[in-house]
């Protein structure tokens, strides 16, 4: 398993991700972590470089479930109320 820094939801985080053999990579997991954790300025050029190429937006399913179901009931509510 491979990891590196990125931009996840305009945090900066870790995430941890596989090459699978076909050359797709699957990203498994990600944490979001504080800059000022790492010291050394080997560090600080990786959170740099790492940063320009990878930015991601990530959303879990249960809140876009959640969230598609809130818009239609505002969207019946504020139809009822004014037809």
């Amino acid at each position: 398993m491979s990891w590196c820094f990125a931009m996840v939801n305009g945090k900066l985080a870790k995430i941890f991700f596989e090459r699978k053999k076909s050359g797709k990579v699957v990203m498994n997991a990600h944490c979001y972590v504080k800059e000022s954790e790492y010291t050394t300025k080997r560090e600080k050029q990786y959170i740099k470089t790492d940063i320009k190429k990878h930015r991601f937006s990530y959303r879990s399913k249960s809140t876009n479930v959640l969230r598609f179901s809130l818009e239609n009931l505002l969207k019946y509510i504020f139809h009822n109320l004014f037809n």
